[in-house]
């Protein structure tokens, strides 16, 4: 088996980083290269996936042959199989002359898919074709061309739960899932996040003609803990505009806190909060829907004692036993009395029109729309609840 040097691959691709995560996945991509395998590689965005892509093909025995990134989401879907796989003239309007595809490129070579994902399901059939019979069809011919291409495709949604939804073939996900690697966010490997804005400050000092960026230990920690949902490409940004901007080349973390806002620093909790913010917002809406129920049950309740009383009232005395069971009237009262009281409701409903207009900044359509009220509902309960003159 061929020996792994992890270090060397780093320098050779400017990967910085001693986390396990990172090595384990540098490590399958350079085992797998030399195979004819199809590869997914899975992360979040801006993690660095094409990185990967490239140390696959340049490891491989096809590197002396061509190596073409795609970005799927960014093809138009009336266009992305002429981009993919050619066409012939005269096949659609503005056609005026034969194109090769990137597939066609790429022969012997390697393509990237960059988000897979996005393909048209209509395309997915095609690249299933490819990927089993090694053919294409270039638009608006009938005639098959054999290319000899090696596919790596990249993505940063759950391949899984897309064919759940009818998004992504069944098929094609089972051929494209012989290897999977994944990235690790940068959420994940904590520790390399300063080494990482480090050589980033660097970079940009020596580009820019200026003196090196210097962090605290406070600052440090507080970069450390940030989210970073964009990732490495976010943290490159970040540490290019204080490079630039800050005339104080020692970052101490109230400094910091001017290019990471601190309502944006939140720890990793914060996904699993959002949640259950989601989800108690969910039960106070479901409570105020079943008050409304109830409300409208009552009434009918109520319309329905009012019609029988009605009806007694013309009718023999004879009769009303037949009309009218005796426990009947006892059990109008029973469901009257087993209601939620509503002074309790209303001020279930008072916290949470207050909670919604913080939510929403004090913007009343954004939260009527919120609480699935009008604005005009939402205005005459806030006079009702004595909550017109807030902000």
């Amino acid at each position: 088996m061929q020996n792994i040097d992890i270090t060397e691959v780093k320098k050779n691709f400017r990967i910085f980083g001693k986390d396990n995560k990172l090595d384990e996945a540098i490590s399958i991509a350079v085992r797998v290269a030399p195979t004819d395998s199809t590869i997914v590689i899975t992360g979040e965005s801006g993690v660095g996936k094409d990185v990967f892509a490239r140390i696959i093909h340049q490891n491989s025995r096809r590197k002396q042959h061509n190596y073409i990134a795609v970005n799927c989401a960014a093809i138009p879907e009336g266009t992305i199989e002429s981009e993919l796989f050619g066409h012939i003239k005269g096949s659609f309007t503005g056609a005026d002359k034969d194109r090769k595809g990137y597939f066609a490129e790429a022969d012997k070579g390697t393509i990237f898919l960059d988000e897979i994902g996005e393909l048209p399901i209509t395309t997915q059939s095609k690249l299933l074709r490819i990927l089993e019979n090694g053919e294409i069809i270039p638009v608006g011919s009938s005639k098959a061309i054999k290319v000899d291409v090696r596919v790596v495709a990249a993505t940063n949604v759950n391949l899984y739960k897309a064919v759940e939804k009818g998004k992504f073939r069944e098929d094609l996900y089972y051929r494209l899932n012989q290897v999977v690697i994944n990235v690790p966010s940068l959420r994940e490997r904590k520790d390399d996040i300063p080494l990482l804005f480090r050589f980033f400050c660097a970079e940009h000092a020596e580009k820019y003609h200026v003196p090196r960026i210097s962090l605290s230990q406070e600052a440090t920690e507080y970069l450390k803990n940030y989210r970073w949902k964009g990732n490495v490409r976010e943290l490159k940004n970040i540490a290019e505009r204080i490079s630039i901007l800050e005339m104080n080349r020692n970052i101490d973390l109230h400094t910091l806190q001017h290019y990471i806002p601190i309502l944006e620093n939140l720890p990793m909790l914060t996904e699993q909060r959002e949640e259950n913010t989601e989800s108690r917002d969910d039960i106070i809406r479901m409570v105020l829907q079943n008050h409304k129920d109830v409300l409208e049950l009552r009434n009918e309740v109520e319309q329905l004692k009012n019609f029988v009383r009605q009806l007694l009232e013309t009718t023999p005395i004879q009769q009303k036993s037949l009309l009218l069971p005796t426990n009947e009237e006892e059990e109008f009262v029973a469901m009257e009395e087993a209601a939620p009281t509503t002074q309790n409701l209303k001020d279930l409903e008072r916290t949470a029109i207050i909670e919604a207009l913080e939510r929403n900044n004090g913007k009343r359509g954004l939260a009527a729309k919120e609480l699935g009220f009008s604005e005009r509902t939402l205005y005459r309960k806030l006079i009702e609840y004595g909550l017109n003159n807030k902000d």
